[in-house]
Protein backbone atom coordinates (compact mmCIF):
# COMPACT_ATOMS: atom_id res chain seq x y z
CA UNK A 1 0.00 0.00 0.00
CA UNK A 2 0.97 3.35 -1.05
CA UNK A 3 -0.28 6.47 1.17
CA UNK A 4 0.34 10.47 -0.27
CA UNK A 5 -0.93 13.30 1.09
CA UNK A 6 -1.41 16.75 -0.60
CA UNK A 7 -0.53 20.08 0.17
CA UNK A 8 0.15 23.44 -1.25
CA UNK A 9 -3.27 24.62 -2.75
CA UNK A 10 -4.90 27.52 -1.98
CA UNK A 11 -6.16 30.82 -3.57
CA UNK A 12 -4.49 32.55 -5.89
CA UNK A 13 -4.92 35.64 -8.40
CA UNK A 14 -4.47 34.98 -12.28
CA UNK A 15 -0.65 35.27 -12.77
CA UNK A 16 0.80 33.73 -10.21
CA UNK A 17 2.13 30.71 -8.51
CA UNK A 18 1.65 27.74 -6.52
CA UNK A 19 3.71 24.80 -5.25
CA UNK A 20 1.83 21.45 -4.58
CA UNK A 21 3.87 18.99 -3.06
CA UNK A 22 2.44 14.82 -2.67
CA UNK A 23 4.73 13.41 0.17
CA UNK A 24 4.75 9.34 -0.02
CA UNK A 25 4.79 6.71 2.53
CA UNK A 26 4.25 2.84 2.21
CA UNK A 27 6.47 1.76 -0.09
CA UNK A 28 9.57 2.66 -2.39
CA UNK A 29 9.37 6.09 -3.91
CA UNK A 30 11.79 5.40 -6.10
CA UNK A 31 10.24 2.12 -7.36
CA UNK A 32 7.12 4.66 -8.12
CA UNK A 33 6.09 6.73 -10.99
CA UNK A 34 4.31 9.52 -10.21
CA UNK A 35 1.53 12.01 -11.84
CA UNK A 36 -0.62 14.94 -11.19
CA UNK A 37 -4.25 14.96 -12.50
CA UNK A 38 -6.94 17.63 -11.78
CA UNK A 39 -10.91 17.79 -11.81
CA UNK A 40 -13.09 20.47 -12.08
CA UNK A 41 -17.11 20.46 -10.77
CA UNK A 42 -19.07 18.49 -13.78
CA UNK A 43 -15.64 17.75 -15.47
CA UNK A 44 -13.49 14.26 -15.87
CA UNK A 45 -10.63 14.12 -13.96
CA UNK A 46 -7.96 14.99 -16.70
CA UNK A 47 -4.27 14.58 -16.75
CA UNK A 48 -1.84 17.54 -15.64
CA UNK A 49 1.60 16.06 -15.71
CA UNK A 50 3.97 12.56 -14.66
CA UNK A 51 7.16 11.91 -14.25
CA UNK A 52 9.39 8.41 -14.06
CA UNK A 53 10.70 7.15 -11.30
CA UNK A 54 14.17 8.48 -11.56
CA UNK A 55 12.51 12.01 -12.35
CA UNK A 56 14.56 11.97 -15.45
CA UNK A 57 11.58 12.24 -18.08
CA UNK A 58 8.95 13.99 -17.61
CA UNK A 59 4.88 14.62 -20.17
CA UNK A 60 2.90 17.32 -19.89
CA UNK A 61 -0.83 18.30 -20.75
CA UNK A 62 -0.62 20.76 -23.30
CA UNK A 63 -3.01 23.11 -21.29
CA UNK A 64 0.20 23.71 -18.94
CA UNK A 65 2.72 22.98 -21.01
CA UNK A 66 5.68 25.86 -20.06
CA UNK A 67 3.85 26.98 -16.83
CA UNK A 68 4.14 24.07 -15.25
CA UNK A 69 7.08 21.77 -14.00
CA UNK A 70 6.90 18.44 -12.18
CA UNK A 71 9.87 17.08 -9.89
CA UNK A 72 10.26 14.63 -7.38
CA UNK A 73 12.85 14.22 -4.33
CA UNK A 74 13.56 10.39 -4.06
CA UNK A 75 15.37 10.75 -1.03
CA UNK A 76 12.10 12.91 0.39
CA UNK A 77 9.59 10.70 -0.95
CA UNK A 78 8.05 13.62 -2.37
CA UNK A 79 6.77 14.69 -5.80
CA UNK A 80 6.14 19.07 -6.43
CA UNK A 81 3.97 20.46 -8.95
CA UNK A 82 5.09 24.18 -9.43
CA UNK A 83 2.79 26.06 -11.45
CA UNK A 84 3.65 29.64 -12.65
CA UNK A 85 1.02 32.12 -14.79
CA UNK A 86 -1.94 30.27 -13.53
CA UNK A 87 -5.21 31.32 -14.99
CA UNK A 88 -8.86 30.73 -13.96
CA UNK A 89 -9.09 27.64 -15.83
CA UNK A 90 -6.35 26.19 -13.54
CA UNK A 91 -8.81 25.53 -10.98
CA UNK A 92 -9.49 22.19 -9.95
CA UNK A 93 -9.30 20.44 -7.15
CA UNK A 94 -5.66 18.65 -7.89
CA UNK A 95 -4.73 14.82 -7.34
CA UNK A 96 -1.01 13.28 -6.74
CA UNK A 97 -1.31 9.68 -7.68
CA UNK A 98 1.24 6.68 -7.85
CA UNK A 99 1.91 3.58 -10.16
CA UNK A 100 4.16 1.80 -11.99
CA UNK A 101 5.01 3.58 -15.05
CA UNK A 102 4.30 7.40 -16.13
CA UNK A 103 0.89 7.26 -18.22
CA UNK A 104 -1.62 9.71 -19.42
CA UNK A 105 -4.62 7.97 -17.85
CA UNK A 106 -6.03 7.81 -14.40
CA UNK A 107 -6.54 4.14 -14.81
CA UNK A 108 -2.74 3.31 -14.86
CA UNK A 109 -2.53 4.76 -11.32
CA UNK A 110 -3.00 2.38 -8.37
CA UNK A 111 -2.83 5.01 -5.23
CA UNK A 112 -4.43 8.45 -5.30
CA UNK A 113 -4.33 11.33 -2.87
CA UNK A 114 -7.27 13.07 -1.22
CA UNK A 115 -7.10 15.92 -3.45
CA UNK A 116 -6.11 19.90 -2.97
CA UNK A 117 -8.09 22.67 -3.87
CA UNK A 118 -6.42 25.43 -6.11
CA UNK A 119 -8.52 28.33 -7.07
CA UNK A 120 -6.97 30.89 -8.88
CA UNK A 121 -9.22 33.94 -9.31
CA UNK A 122 -9.28 36.40 -12.18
Amino acid sequence: QVQLVESGGGLVQAGGSLRLSCAASGRTFSSLAMGWFRQSPGKEREFVATINRSGGSTLYADSVKGRFTISRDNAKNTVHLQMNSLKPEDTAVYYCAAGALPAIVAGAYNYWGQGTQVTVSS
